[in-house]
This record gives structure tokens, C-alpha cells and sequence, in this order.
């Protein structure tokens, strides 16, 4: 996994307004099906990343939380903890980077 790609590509994707950024935004667009891929920081509290996780897993939503609050915070230019993905090109391009 080639993180530096992954969070410039967070960049490019928050730049082209294909992000949703904050833990409930992101959570209202999974129960609708519009988010295809979540970030969520490692660093999260442990209630946070449960109620992601859970909500993503019910949803078939795939998910990460390989990175810190500040690096996310830092790619996206907003301090944020969980990120959503809102298009197919994007999400597929991080999972084929995650994988590696």
C-alpha cells in the first residue's frame, strides 16, 4: 500500500467535490447507497469506528482506517475523522491502491 498516493488522491478527490466529509454526512450517504468507499482514522474513538464499521459492513460498503486523523486532516485540507468516497472511479482506484 503506497500511502503518499492514497492521500494525494484523497487531495485530487476532495478537490473535485467527490468527498463527504464528517462521520454523520458520511453515515447519512451509506444508508442512501451514494457512498462507495470510507476512510476512517485509526485514531477515531473506539465508538466512532464501530458505528462506521458496522454501518459499513450492513451496507457492503468497503472501508479502511489505515490512517490517522492528521494525515486524512492534512490531504483533505479540513480537520476530519471520517471521509466517504461518493464516486465509482475513485473508490475502485483506492482499493486497488490499498490492495497494493
Amino acid at each position: 500500500m503506497n500511502k503518499e498516493k492514497i492521500l494525494n488522491l484523497l487531495g485530487i478527490a476532495m478537490r473535485a467535490g467527490k468527498l463527504v466529509t464528517g462521520e454523520e454526512l458520511t453515515l447519512r450517504d451509506v444508508r442512501s447507497n451514494q457512498t462507495k468507499f470510507v476512510f476512517v482514522a485509526a485514531d477515531a474513538s473506539e465508538n466512532t469506528r464501530k458505528k462506521i464499521k458496522d454501518k459499513c459492513s450492513y451496507y457492503n460498503v468497503p472501508w479502511n482506517e489505515s490512517f490517522i486523523q492528521s494525515e486524512i486532516s492534512q490531504a483533505i485540507g479540513r480537520t476530519r475523522m471520517v471521509i466517504g468516497i461518493n464516486d465509482q472511479g475513485f473508490a475502485t482506484k483506492f482499493k486497488e491502491l490499498i490492495k497494493g
